[in-house]
Parts: C-alpha cells; structure tokens; sequence
C-alpha cells in the first residue's frame, strides 16, 4: 500500500504536466492562425442576411469591376462612423448532416473598402481584393474581435457531440492550425475557448477467419479550440492531431473523453 501510494506521488506531477494548460494553447502561431483566419472568414446565419445587406452597384465612372485602389459605389444603409466594411459574395450554404436544417451560409470575403461619402450612392474607396469585385456583392461591418484571454480561461460543463461540416480553405485533409467548421453553435451551448476531442470511426476491415466486415473501435485523433461561435455554427482550430482529420469526422466536448 505504502509503495502504490509513493509511486502515486512520484508520478502526479509528471502527469499534470502532461495536461495541456489553457494559457499554453494560445501561442504566437496559435492566435496568429486565429486572427488570419477570421480577416477572410465568417458566417450568417440566414440567406436573408447577405440579400438585405448593402450592395455594390458599380466601380469608379460606371465601370462593371472593382480592383485595389479604385473607388465603388454602393446603395443601402451605411454607417459613416464604420470607417471600414468587408465586401462578401454568398458561398456555401451549410445543412445539418442529420436533419437537413439549415445552420447558415458562408459569406465568401471579396476584399475591404473605406467609407469615403455618403449621397445617393454611398462611395468606398477599395483597401484590399482578394478578386475582382462584382455588382451585387455585399457589404458587412466588422466582426467583433476575439478576446484571447477570454479563449485561454473559457470553460463550459454542456455535453456536445457533433461533425466537422467544412474546412473553409477547401483542402481535404485536416492537420495543427486548420481551421474547421462544426454543425454546432451558440444554441447547443458551445462557447468560444472550450476544447473538443475529434474521435474518428475505426475502418471496417475483413475478419480472415470468418470472412465478416468488422469495424474497429473507434479512437481518439485530435482536438479543437472553438474560436467563434455563430447560433448554430461554429469555427475550431486544430491544436493536435494524431491522424490526418477530415470532414464527417466526429467530435465531443473535451470532458467526455476523459
């Protein structure tokens, strides 16, 4: 008894080493990913959102296409006090994998442009493009920034089990600080800064005795930090993974892997 407890002892501090400590997710690489990610990506929650938004009618002297340095013009409800807005076409639309729900769309980010008069038309002045600008394109203000010490303390006792539904940069193969979109959101209780654990389905092999398909156990191969959440959507940042992740992967808050 003496020597189990001993050895309990010697080996506790090693094992609270192990544990990965909140402050020590958010490295330099770990919020640099972070901030890129949400300079080019967000959701809404609704088609509707991105239609009623203002729009781009036409480049500088009636011209069809904006490019870097030019001025648009646009018509709808802009701010004069929002000294900056993202221009945003409508990408993908994303639905429950099991009830077919809609959960939100994905705004495509054009570029940015700068209030610069508000007439009849509104005029911006073009700061960035990642492609040409189009009439229709959309105009949305900025995103709150995330609070990064609020993603290092952040914890949440809801039990939640869901998919990764996306990897917004289009690659196929999921590796460390990927970003991911998860079909869960502010309505299931996920908060920003809660870890997750992606469990991947073990493959089903052929039993050689038998002849059967056999699946096998499923297993532990990474894990998630929610950065934004959106009401039923969510973005995570690969922290770990033992195996390349993908899209249809599963995940579940981080206590119930423990």
């Amino acid at each position: 008894m003496r020597k189990s407890l001993l050895v309990l002892l010697l080996w506790a501090p090693v094992a609270m080493a192990l544990i990965p400590k909140p402050t020590e997710r958010l490295d330099h690489a770990t919020q640099r990913a972070i901030q890129h990610f949400l300079l080019h990506n967000r959701i809404v929650d609704t088609p509707q959102e991105l239609d009623n938004a203002p729009y781009i009618v036409a480049a500088q002297g009636g011209r069809v296409l904006g490019a870097n340095g030019e001025r648009v013009h646009a018509r709808g409800r802009l701010d004069p006090a929002q000294p900056s807005y993202g221009i945003f076409r409508q990408g993908k639309v994303y639905t429950d994998p099991a009830t077919q729900e809609l959960l939100g769309v994905n705004a495509d980010e054009i570029g940015t442009a700068r209030f610069v008069l508000a007439d009849d038309l509104t005029t911006l002045a073009v700061q960035r493009v990642t492609q040409e600008i189009r009439p229709g394109d959309r105009l949305l203000g900025a995103q709150p920034q995330v609070e990064l010490n609020t993603l290092e303390s952040a914890n949440s006792s809801a039990i939640i089990t869901g998919h990764i539904i996306d990897i917004p940069k289009g690659v196929t193969q999921i590796g460390v600080l990927d970003a991911v979109t998860l079909n869960k959101g502010r309505r299931d209780g996920l908060i920003e800064g809660q870890l997750l654990t992606v469990i991947k389905a073990g493959a089903t092999v052929r039993d050689v005795l038998t002849g059967t398909p056999t699946q096998l156990p499923q297993e532990r191969a990474g894990t998630l930090l929610v950065f934004r959440t959106y009401e039923k959507l969510s973005y995570a940042l690969v922290l770990s993974a033992s195996r390349a992740l993908a899209v249809k992967d599963r995940f579940e808050t981080h206590q119930q892997a423990q």
